[in-house]
């Protein structure tokens, strides 16, 4: 958490930033100035912030920190994968994953073509997986992060900053690169609703990553997906589903006890998507529980009269999770199933597998 003595900056909005340089006696342009600086041109001190003067400078230096958060280790995998333990002031720390090429999230299709005129670089491509919370709260039984269960939320500032450090270390632009966002690392980001819509915002105008490359994953919170629907600026939204009944859910993902699968059904039903746009539902397929086609056929009845497609996400395995990884042939028999009853339906091919970096693997491993 930022030190109580000095604040941070990274974090806060355009009106917050107005409010800081009017009571230094400064024009209302030095707010932009500094907005810009921070997310845009994602400066490393305060010092760097080229459009002010000196002495101003050195007055916002010594009232504010930046707020950078800290790489405190970098794990690449051999597919390309690479996560990154961020540290922060507090002495926690959590998991953000970059994946290349894509095939992470659900925040953007297309690729990126052609060399870019300034840089004479091919444009990158690919998503970066971000946490919102310090360890997790939602205890679902197959997920590593929730081991630790949570210690606390983040801060906008943090969440962004998790952004801008990937960014940094892999020399991306947003403006050149195609960027994608998920916000599917550990928390539950509706568990931390302000911090992450605000997180969202600072990502659009400020670092200039548009909305529809991002997506956001929730366990299911029920009063936070109504109130997302109604967000002018907002992400996709992923439902992770894991189960077709009430009971099977509850024992996987306890959550189901507090809002049940009907109460969540019925929000996916409600929610308000946009031209063309899809609910996502998550499916993370364990060996001899949740995978076989009657499974499959329940989950189609449940899903029965909503824009929707699935991911399919065969278990990653991990020290204390009880469950297996599916046979593929399984995997492939639920995915036909979804097909044939006319449900987009994706493999999810898992990323950085060997450096606990895939979906579920996020537990703040630093070797």
């Amino acid at each position: 958490m930022p030190s109580k003595s000095q604040p941070t900056l990274l974090g806060l909005s355009i009106q917050e930033l107005t409010e800081i340089v009017d009571e230094s006696g400064e024009p209302a342009y030095r707010a932009r100035q500094l907005f810009e600086a921070l997310y845009r041109q994602r400066v490393l001190s305060i010092e760097a912030v080229s459009t002010f003067p000196t002495a101003l400078r050195g007055e916002l230096a010594r009232r504010f920190a930046l707020g950078t958060p800290r790489i405190a280790g970098r794990f690449a995998s051999g597919d390309g994968t690479v996560r990154y333990l961020v540290g922060y002031e507090d002495g926690e720390s959590v998991e953000t994953v970059w994946m290349p090429n894509g095939d992470g999230g659900e925040a953007g299709d297309g690729s990126a073509a052609g060399a870019s005129e300034e840089t004479g670089r091919t444009p990158s491509r690919g998503t970066i997986c971000v946490s919102s919370q310090v360890g997790c709260a939602v205890d679902c039984k197959f997920c590593l992060t929730a081991l630790l269960g949570v210690r606390r939320n983040l801060t906008a500032g943090e969440i962004v900053g998790q952004v801008l450090a990937v960014l940094h270390d892999q020399r991306l632009e947003p403006g050149r690169d195609r960027i994608n966002l998920v916000f599917m690392g550990m928390g539950e980001p509706f568990l931390n609703y302000d911090n992450f819509m605000k997180a969202v915002r600072l990502l659009a105008e400020g670092v200039g990553i548009a909305e529809a490359r991002m997506t956001v994953s929730t366990a299911g919170v029920v009063p936070r997906i109504r109130d997302f629907g109604q967000e002018p600026v907002r992400p996709k939204l992923a439902i992770s589903l894991n189960a077709p009944t009430q009971e099977l859910r509850s024992r996987l993902m306890p959550i189901t006890r507090k809002w049940t699968l009907e109460m969540l059904l019925a929000a996916a039903r409600e929610f308000p998507l946009r031209t063309r746009e899809r609910l996502t539902f998550e499916y993370v397929l364990l060996r001899d529980v949740n995978d076989d086609r009657g499974n499959a056929q329940a989950v189609v009845e449940l899903l029965r009269g909503i824009r929707a497609k699935v991911n399919l996400i065969a278990l990653n395995p991990g020290a204390g999770i009880e469950f297996a990884m599916p046979q593929p042939e399984r995997v492939l028999a639920f995915q036909d199933v979804l097909i044939r009853a006319g449900i987009p339906t994706f493999v999810r091919r898992p990323r950085g597998r060997d450096i606990y970096a895939a979906c579920g693997q996020l537990k703040r491993t630093v070797a």
